[in-house]
């Protein structure tokens, strides 16, 4: 079960922390699997669903076997149950990471951590910073960047890679279903995002056989995955929360501010 990949003890030296763009494509599938049974956990292994509210690389640690283990509960929350979202006086996590109609409206659910996640398979599959301010301008935040190349599809996935990866080095399989999920993560409604249990069976193939790449056109047959890729409020509301990240804020905050 994910229980095994939530961490609960920190052992000197005998952890590193994910990030960077260094990982081999098989150390990147392993995290993004492992977190995302961990995240499972979380969500549907315990007589209460808790949500993480801050899933990101530097709370990902890799034991001695390069085993990845999601850390630092500082901010987890109980909710009443899986889908059900409630409002929040004060949002907290960090920027890059934070789903729409949280940082917008104060609103959680586990649907928050599947944002989070989405956010983290970008970074894993492009070894992209989800708020760069050195990128050129227009290309500072992650997931702006990258949503106009995931609607392409197939044709766009070599732009997506980290070009740091060689093609002989990583599974075109893997990466094809990364970025699907990560495409599925990132929906702008709550509601059209998979729960986590559903992310982990797009990972392991269940929407193969799926049309070509119809996850990026917006007709999926993913059960219950309607994107909206191209919703002109919420890339408003995103490029407002660039904006609020790049006011000098650490992008290592916490509590990034309240409502």
């Amino acid at each position: 079960g994910g229980r095994r990949w939530v961490g609960r003890r920190w052992r000197r030296g005998r952890w590193v922390v994910v990030g960077g763009g260094g990982l081999s494509w098989g150390l990147r599938w392993k995290v993004a699997v492992g977190i995302a049974r961990a995240v499972e956990y979380l969500h549907q292994g315990t007589d209460r669903c808790v949500v993480h509210r801050d899933i990101k690389p530097s709370n990902i640690l890799l034991s001695s076997k390069k085993a990845p283990m999601l850390c630092d509960f500082g901010l987890a929350t109980w909710t009443h149950g899986p889908s059900l979202p409630f409002l929040c006086k004060t949002v907290k996590g960090t920027f890059g990471y934070l789903a729409p109609e949280y940082f917008q409206h104060g609103k959680l659910s586990d649907k928050t951590d599947v944002y989070a996640f989405g956010v983290l398979l970008l970074e894993l599959i492009t070894g992209r910073k989800p708020i760069d301010t050195n990128r050129p301008q227009g290309d500072e935040n992650l997931v702006l960047w990258a949503k106009p190349l995931m609607q392409q599809g197939e044709r766009a996935i070599e732009e997506l890679v980290d070009p740091r990866l060689r093609s002989s080095s990583y599974s075109h399989l893997e990466l094809n279903r990364m970025v699907r999920t990560a495409a599925a993560c990132l929906n702008s409604e709550e509601s059209g995002r998979p729960r986590i249990s559903q992310v982990i069976g797009m990972l392991h193939g269940e929407d193969d056989n799926c049309d070509d790449w119809s996850v990026f056109t917006g007709s999926s047959c993913f059960a219950g995955f309607s994107p909206q890729l191209q919703d002109s409020q919420v890339k408003s509301d995103m490029r407002d929360h660039l904006t609020l990240a790049m006011l000098g804020i650490s992008d290592d905050e916490d509590d990034l501010y309240g409502r």
